[in-house]
């Protein structure tokens, strides 16, 4: 991590030339701009830096969508104004002599955050917390694949045939993962010289499959480490003429790829789910069992930041280390809510993200039912022994994106957490992305199709 001080200095030194001003997308895209480091150091720091409004309103492909009230052709898409936030100013190790700093995205003419940026959402819940008492601690473990096609190339392949770099399942499997160090190596190591602490990499159950776990910190900072781990990863991949994904089921026959989120709140220096209460054998407090509670009530209407693409709903497969019931239990990876630790470590593992999630509204959806269990009260249902699986009389996560975005318009919960005007844009976001798979004609429509019909 970087002060302005420390940047002026190695900008002085010629240390650093280039400076990445950045901030997530819908989709959790870093957007922004390149400056050049002297200049950053003149202009920024006094009047921030300015991008087109409609990078919240624009699809996957960057094309415009008509229907949203924020930004359209009518209002002429304006600029939205740039706030950096300096403790995320950092070494970008991967990129040559780059920094990069994440903002906070502005109202028009400056005043006040912009409600429904990611971060924003992220910020708001925060603040929340903070007015009870609480600080969130929070991990993410994301999980992806890799292939041995450039970008470019599995581009023109169209993405099929593409090569994975593993031939055999390489879970913990320390022999193929070696085989993969040049790049899981080089990225742990390029992590940890930006700012993000690396924990551990180790193979996954799918064929070319990895998880890096980046060490826990403050929920904001967290989903900070996040998104710059991604970026990270494939940019690195570019330059070794190699391709990573992180969607959430890139094959029908492998493993989806997770993110599994770990949540804890503290108070006063302490884990506040600790406690001298009792809930399944756990040793913890009313919060815990109140924030488990409204984390697993609320899960299904926001499960739209949890699973934000038609693509996330493919994941949600039986003995797929997936959830496909909401349940909770103690350290069962067959349940959508698994608890672990104990005492200072205890903590809340929720299996419902995918790979693909932003991390801003992934943490925001998860503090807001959280909190609002401790408001209310709420109790979990009884801790769920044995395969979850298994269990039909569970109820069902939401089963396409179509479900999850109607559970999400109706819901009070996020517009009194979120704001209406927010629930309405996100609403239109994701709508745009359901309505363009309806539109879509698949290669599985041509398989199944082409001649038998």
């Amino acid at each position: 991590m970087l002060s302005l001080e420390e940047l002026a200095e190695r900008v002085s030194s010629e240390e650093i030339d280039t400076v990445v001003v950045a901030f997530t997308d819908l989709y959790g895209r870093l957007m922004g701009k390149r400056y050049d480091a002297p200049f950053f150091l003149d202009s920024v720091p006094r009047d921030g830096a300015h991008a087109c409004d409609y990078l919240l309103t624009v699809d996957v492909g960057m094309t415009p969508v008509p229907g949203y009230a924020f930004a359209n052709w009518e209002r002429g898409y304006g600029d939205v104004h740039l706030v950096p936030d300096w403790s995320s100013l950092r070494v970008a190790s991967w990129l040559e002599r780059s920094a990069l700093v994440l903002c906070d995205v502005m109202e028009r003419g400056g005043e006040g955050l912009l409600p429904l940026a990611p971060r924003s959402l992220l910020r708001a819940q925060v603040e929340r917390a903070a007015a009870l008492g609480y600080s969130a601690l929070a991990s993410s473990e994301l999980e992806f694949y890799m292939y041995r096609d450039s970008f470019a190339t599995a581009a023109a392949k169209r993405y099929s045939g593409i090569e994975r770099t593993g031939w055999y399942v390489e879970d913990y499997h320390i022999l193929q993962g070696t085989r993969h160090e040049d790049y899981v190596g080089a990225l742990r190591r390029h992590l940890s010289a930006s700012g993000v602490p690396v924990e551990n990499s180790k193979g996954e159950w799918g064929l070319g499959q990895h998880e890096l776990n980046v060490r826990y910190a403050g929920v904001l900072e967290m989903a900070d480490r996040h998104v710059v781990y991604k970026q990270c990863a494939k940019e690195l991949a570019g330059s070794m003429d190699r391709s990573v994904t992180f969607m959430a089921k890139v094959d029908a026959d492998q493993a989806g790829s997770s993110c599994h989120v770990h949540l804890s709140l503290w108070r006063a220096g302490e884990n506040a789910f600790q406690g001298s209460g009792e809930c399944a054998g756990l040793a913890c407090s009313d919060a815990f069992r109140w924030f488990l509670g409204g984390w697993i009530a609320h899960a299904p209407e926001m499960m739209v930041f949890y699973a934000p693409t038609v693509n996330s709903y493919k994941r949600y497969q039986a003995a797929s280390w997936a959830p496909t019931r909401l349940a909770w239990s103690v350290d069962n990876r067959t349940a959508g809510f698994r608890v672990v630790g104990g005492g200072p470590s205890l903590r809340i593992e929720c299996r419902l993200p995918g790979a693909d999630c932003n991390p801003y509204l992934a943490y925001a959806a998860a503090l807001a039912s959280g909190l609002d269990g401790i408001a209310g009260r709420t109790e979990p249902p009884p801790a769920f022994a044995g395969d979850v699986y298994g269990a039909a009389e569970l109820p069902h996560v939401p089963r396409t994106l179509r479900d999850a975005l109607e559970r999400f318009e109706a819901s009070a919960l996020a517009r009194t957490a979120f704001g209406a005007d927010v629930v309405d844009h996100y609403a239109r976001f994701f709508r745009a992305e359901a309505d363009a798979f309806d539109r879509a004609v698949t290669d599985w429509e041509r398989l199944r199709y082409f001649e038998q019909i």
